[in-house]
């Protein structure tokens, strides 16, 4: 006994549907930023704030996707030192060269980063353990000198402490910010 087409065609169209493919990152941030003019550099941001790096693989299938040639997005990725082309460390360390933080020794603790992981400002040590930075502003001037661990701030450090702030990454307990009466200086 066969089913009459009317059936069959209602069963088919009642019957659930299989999910789409997922689509992938890229796309979807391709997608996001195609249409708009100068938009490179956020899709890049994007893309960054997403993977932690522009991975090579990722800026050709976003160059393909956005209609941009790979020559393009890397003029873009290496003239702005935000964008990193190679995967950092877990522990992202930002030290702050602000002028509050550079007055008040930001560059001598930078300097003790390089020394104690034995890597200079904008590496990552070999293990992908640390990647270490200098940035311009953290606006946390009342704070100065500090660094950013991960968004983690450890602040009113003196020159001589980065191996206190890599002590406590290690332990994964926050240093304290300050006494309360440095706080009230």
């Amino acid at each position: 006994m066969s089913i009459p087409a009317e059936v069959a065609t209602a069963v088919k169209a009642a019957a659930p549907k299989a999910p789409a493919a997922p689509v992938d990152e890229i796309t979807l941030i391709a997608n996001k930023w195609k249409n708009k003019r100068g938009s490179l550099i956020m899709a890049l941001h994007d893309l960054q704030s997403r993977v932690g790096y522009v991975p090579r693989e990722s800026a050709m299938k976003l160059g393909h996707l956005m209609d941009v040639p790979l020559a393009r997005i890397y003029e873009v990725v290496t003239f702005y030192n935000y964008f990193k082309l190679e995967a950092p460390g877990k522990y992202v360390i930002s030290v702050c060269l602000g002028t509050a933080c550079h007055i008040k020794g930001s560059a001598e603790l930078l300097s003790g980063m390089e020394k104690e992981l034995n890597i200079k400002e904008g590496q990552s040590t070999p293990d992908k353990e640390y990647h270490l930075q200098a940035v311009r502003c953290l606006g946390c001037c009342g704070l100065a000198p500090l660094v950013s661990v991960n968004g983690k701030v450890y602040a009113k450090l003196k020159t001589n402490e980065s191996h206190h702030v890599i002590e406590r990454i290690q332990i994964d307990k926050p240093m304290a910010v300050a006494d309360a009466e440095d706080l009230a200086d």
